[in-house]
């Protein structure tokens, strides 16, 4: 039995940076109304025939294997987390296999959607610690932007959502006091359709439907959430899934040495900060740059506290996240 470690990590947003003022143009918001519900102060948004879904995922595992110092040739598998595929079939990890030039290795799309990331890495990390695979590739990418409804119409869910890609490398690590302790992963398919997108879909409306009603006001293809049903699930959710993930391991709160929440809302992330007594030092956030980048939001954000100094080898990193399905999971790290 081994454990595994991240090896490596990298991130990619586009180059778009989309404000709150730059939205009230186009939708009745503002920035105060934005960001006193949900922290986000700006998002970054693709520019149509510079980046996909795919092409993100793909430029931000280049950073973390180039800082793993894992060879492509010694990548043995492929786990990518997105809700936003660029196309219905086949998924992106295929995709990725390809424009990464990897070895005919196998490539598995994790549709779990806010918590997908987690969800990935806990395959990953299965893996690795049964010894079938030594290097693992994770990602997590989104294109949000093309596929919301940028009217008046949509904006308690247009105005939160962002575009960009995280990725690690997972690598077989020997010392089992070290790497992912745990993961923790939960469902509660009843409350599927308080967030959700129903269609296309093969199971409601598919695409001959949407295009034979030709109807101005079909709502399905656009994303639907019931905000304040969300908001209390997930604050109830976040700390069941936190408290399970240290209790597993004979840990307390006071062991946290980083805690990065699922950038949904900065309101749920200072909600679980205070009800855990945390610092402002052991709390990653940045939705307020990013917005909601959903199965890519963990992964930006732990590279962006490592790379700010703000993990450090020793540390007890804590990941969680809730989100559609509903999902939600954690994951304990010994860095």
């Amino acid at each position: 039995m081994y454990h595994s470690k991240i090896a490596g990590l990298g991130f990619y947003v586009p180059s778009n940076v989309v404000t709150n003022d730059d939205l009230s143009k186009v939708i009745d918001t503002s920035d105060e109304w934005i960001q006193e519900r949900t922290g986000i102060q700006e998002r970054r948004h693709i520019i149509r025939g510079e980046d996909t879904t795919t092409s993100m995922g793909v430029k931000a595992a280049e950073v973390a294997i180039e800082r793993s110092g894992v060879a492509k040739e010694d990548i043995d598998f492929v786990v990518f987390a997105t809700l936003s595929p660029d196309y219905y079939f086949p998924g992106p990890g295929v995709l990725v296999q390809r424009d990464l030039g990897l070895r005919t290795v196998g490539a598995l799309d994790v549709r779990n959607q806010c918590s997908g990331f987690i969800y990935a890495l806990s395959v990953a990390d299965q893996y690795i610690k049964t010894g079938m695979y030594k290097n693992v590739l994770v990602i997590g990418s989104e294109v949000h932007s093309t596929g919301l409804d940028m009217t008046s119409r949509g904006r308690g869910v247009s105005v939160i959502f962002g575009d960009g890609a995280g990725a690690a490398v997972l690598s077989r690590e020997e010392d089992l006091t070290k790497g992912i302790l745990s993961t923790h992963l939960h469902s509660e398919g009843q409350h599927a359709e308080e967030l959700a997108l129903t269609a296309p879909g093969m199971g409601a409306r598919w695409v001959t439907d949407i295009l034979a009603d030709n109807d101005p006001n079909d709502e399905s293809y656009y994303p639907h959430m019931n905000g304040q049903f969300v908001f209390k699930n997930a604050v109830v959710r976040f700390s069941e899934v936190i408290n399970e993930a240290l209790e597993a391991n004979n840990l307390s709160v006071s062991n946290i040495d980083m805690l990065i929440p699922h950038q949904a809302n900065l309101r749920i992330s200072q909600f679980i900060q205070k009800k855990f007594g945390l610092t402002d030092d052991q709390v990653y956030n940045n939705i307020q740059k990013y917005g909601n980048t959903t199965a890519a939001s963990i992964p930006i954000a732990l590279t962006e506290a490592w790379e700010n100094g703000r993990i450090k080898s020793g540390d007890t990193v804590v990941l969680a996240a809730f989100g559609s399905g509903f999902t939600w999971g954690s994951a304990i790290i010994k860095w």
